[in-house]
């Protein structure tokens, strides 16, 4: 949600903000329902003010048995006024959410000013892509040759972009995840929260999944969603809360099912496990001070990469522009790890600062100087856990068929090295 006190100071940046994301100008009609509801609420006080008068004078006429029937009058007539006044002060305030909150984060003065993903710009880059002796093949290939990945009986059970997996690859995602939070919880500072996957529409109006992006979602009967992500209830645990400043920075950590209609991917990577209706996901999610959020992203992207690292996983991270990036984020950074079957690089992660944009959402704040300021929320994948299995499958296969195991995963097989 936008602070409305910013929009009445700098309209201009604000238009200039909104067109680099791809809306339209709206502060002239944003400022033009906030003037209507600021003046409604000062003919409210007023009108307040005068009930409050007259009812000491009618309370003075009584005692001294005088004749109050004007002021009564009166006072009967205010109150249909506050009435009618509270309803159009109650119009005006829906009007004005309705807008603001369709409204994506305004971009950070460091993020890059551009329409797609061809205006991203590298941030850096790791390892080196690995070499092979043969033609790669890609990851669909691979575990359907080794007879644990099926996609026809996944389309049986609940129709396209879901997969079967069985015997060890299913070991190596699981593996996967637990490598995962393993890392983020002993050496990268995060607490691991196991959470609900069903979710009420507050949740996801407060870190900006609704009311625009309803289409994305599952429903799950008349109240409830399930989750696009752990950022959801993750970040949702200090909803409506006004922390402790020595509570800050909190960071956590979760490891959940996500489940997305890929409504806007009609067509788009059809073939294998890249674009699911269901897949898991380590999430991460810090709540810091203001002051600490830029550092705090970059922290967060380290330790996103330190899982591509120890897995010896060639990646490069983008700083994503104004026009590719996420609703709620006002600085994003993609990790796209490289696919050798596919010769491309694919997003593994996306790191966002969301600054006070989801708090204002959700009402969190923290009290610092005796001051109630709200905090900023950051979410970064650390990993998506399908997607680091693709990157394994096709990184680490063999001429014969097989897949090695990286080094770091391997306690989980028992110090196996391959997977057949």
């Amino acid at each position: 949600m936008h602070d409305i006190n910013f929009i009445r100071e700098n309209p201009i940046q604000f238009d200039n903000a909104m067109k680099q994301r791809g809306e339209n100008p709206l502060s002239k009609k944003i400022l033009e329902i906030d003037l209507k509801k600021r003046n409604t609420q000062t003919l409210l006080q007023n009108l307040l003010a005068e009930r409050n008068e007259l009812s000491k004078k009618i309370g003075e006429f009584k005692s001294k048995n005088k004749d109050c029937t004007d002021d009564l009058k009166r006072v009967e007539k205010i109150k249909l006024e506050i009435n009618t006044l509270k309803e159009l002060e109650n119009l005006k305030n829906d009007e004005l959410k309705s807008i603001l909150s369709r409204l994506p984060n305004i971009p950070h003065e460091t993020t890059p000013i551009g329409i797609s993903e061809n205006d991203n710009q590298l941030y850096r880059e790791w390892g080196q892509k690995p070499q092979f002796d043969f033609k790669p093949k890609q990851h669909f290939q691979i575990g359907e040759d080794i007879n644990m990945m099926n996609f026809e009986i996944a389309a049986k059970l609940s129709g396209s972009r879901f997969v079967v997996l069985k015997n060890k690859l299913s070991k190596l995602e699981r593996a996967i995840s637990n490598f995962m939070l393993d890392k983020h919880t002993t050496e990268n500072g995060y607490s691991e929260f196991s959470l609900p996957y069903l979710v009420k529409d507050d949740a996801l109006y407060g870190t900006g999944q609704l009311p625009k992006f309803s289409e994305d979602l599952f429903t799950a009967g008349e109240n409830h969603w399930l989750i696009p992500t752990a950022e959801v209830p993750l970040t949702n645990l200090v909803r409506e809360s006004n922390l402790n400043i020595n509570s800050l920075p909190m960071r956590v950590t979760s490891y959940t099912p996500c489940f997305r209609s890929e409504a806007g991917a009609a067509g788009k990577d059809t073939r294998g496990m890249l674009r699911q209706h269901q897949f898991t996901k380590v999430e991460l999610v810090s709540i810091v001070e203001p002051e600490q959020s830029n550092q705090e992203l970059e922290r967060m992207l380290e330790s996103a990469e330190s899982i591509l690292k120890d897995l010896n996983l060639h990646y490069r991270v983008m700083t994503l522009c104004t026009g590719d990036m996420g609703f709620a984020a006002q600085k994003t950074y993609d990790i796209e790890v490289w696919l050798p079957g596919e010769n491309n690089y694919r997003e593994i992660s996306s790191c966002s600062n969301c600054g006070d944009f989801q708090s204002r959402r959700m009402n969190t704040k923290y009290k610092k100087s005796d001051k109630n300021l709200f905090v900023h929320t950051l979410n970064g994948s650390g990993l998506a856990v399908g997607r680091t299995l693709i990157a394994i499958i096709e990184n680490y296969q063999t001429s014969d068929g097989n897949i090695i195991i990286p080094e770091v995963l391997r306690k989980y097989f028992n110090n196996e090295t391959t997977l057949l």
